[in-house]
C-alpha cells in the first residue's frame, strides 16, 4: 500500500513492506522496510534537514526519532524533481505505525514543515 500527503508542494509518499522476523538487541523483532518518495512540486527548490519520526507498536510504546537528513543526506530538490530513500525499523510486536515529518528549507531561506503521513506496518498473516 502507498500512503501520501502534500505539504507546500512537497509530496511524501510511503510504501512500508514486512521483510522478515529476526534477533535484533537478542530479540526477536519483526522487520519492516520503507521506501520513501519525496516529490517538489513547487516552483523552488528545496533542501531537507532534518527529520523527525513517531514510531508506535502494537502496544502502543511510543519511541521518537530524530536528527540530521535521511540515511545520512540532506538531499535538495529542485522544483521538478524526487528523491527516493529506503530504510527499516524493528518492532517487538507484528503491527505498528509511523508518522511525522521532515523539516525543509528553500532557497529563499524560509523553513517549513513537509508532512509524512502516518502509515501502518502489519505481517502478512494478520490480514488472514
Amino acid at each position: 500500500m502507498l500512503y501520501n500527503c502534500k505539504t507546500a508542494g512537497i509530496s511524501v509518499s510511503v510504501r512500508p513492506k514486512f521483510e522478515r522476523l529476526a534477533a535484533v538487541d537478542n530479540r526477536l523483532q519483526h522487520i519492516f522496510s520503507y521506501e520513501v518518495i519525496i516529490e517538489n512540486h513547487g516552483d523552488i527548490t528545496v533542501q531537507l534537514i532534518s527529520r523527525k519520526w513517531i514510531i508506535l507498536d502494537g502496544h502502543s510504546t511510543k519511541k521518537v526519532v530524530e536528527g540530521d537528513g535521511v540515511v545520512g543526506e540532506q538531499p535538495i530538490l529542485p522544483p521538478g524533481k524526487s528523491y527516493t530513500y529506503k530504510s527499516w525499523c524493528p518492532l517487538i510486536t507484528p503491527l505498528g505505525k509511523m508518522y511525522g515529518h521532515f523539516s525543509m528549507i528553500n532557497d529563499a531561506k524560509i523553513k517549513f514543515m513537509a508532512a509524512v503521513p502516518e502509515f501502518f506496518f502489519y505481517t502478512p498473516y494478520l490480514l488472514n
